[in-house]
């Protein structure tokens, strides 16, 4: 049996605000995706990342095709996925809102790995990555995301957005 035969998308009894305030208790790292390329560099603040398989090492991003960013993600297929940590919630702001471009990089140090993607220093985990696939569901199309290279930082703790605020996250020590 397929999930089309237990709910039809066009039969959903869910209403679009409802389903909104529940999303809002499920808790999620905020994360700074980056791209540079021939369509150029831009980065908008997403939570709707997950790990999809390790083998190969694949990572899903969210994106909505109405956003500002969306073509320049879409003709680059690099990206980098950087984890936010406690103390970059003004960082979170600036790349989730109408900043310009260039203000939002301004705002933060870079590198880069592999792909050229802008990779934040200081974030807690930056996965540099190849778009390998691309899904259309509903408004948003959904990224499979390979990772070529990362960067993990021991040295501070995390950042989670639960309830419409930001949360630190304490490492425990060992």
């Amino acid at each position: 049996m397929s999930l089309d035969t237990l709910l039809p998308v066009s039969e959903s009894r869910v209403e679009k605000q409802d389903f909104r305030n529940a999303m809002a208790r499920l808790g999620a790292a905020v994360n700074i995706i980056t791209t540079d390329g021939p369509a150029g560099r831009a980065g908008f603040t997403a939570s709707a990342v997950c790990s999809v398989t390790d083998t190969p090492p694949t990572l899903l991003v969210c994106l909505n095709r109405s956003a500002s960013v969306y073509e320049i993600f879409n003709a680059n297929r690099q990206l980098c996925i950087n984890t936010l940590a406690s103390g970059h919630e003004t960082l979170s702001n600036l790349f989730g809102g109408k900043t310009a471009m260039a203000e939002r990089f301004q705002a933060a140090d870079w590198s880069t790995l592999v792909t050229g993607s802008p990779i934040l220093t200081g974030a807690i985990a930056s996965f540099d990555c190849k778009v390998t696939q691309v899904m259309s569901v509903g408004t948003h199309d959904i990224l499979l995301c390979e990772a070529q290279a990362l960067v993990c930082n021991d040295d501070t703790h995390g950042l989670i957005y639960f309830d419409r605020g930001y949360h630190q996250l304490m490492r425990q020590e060992a």
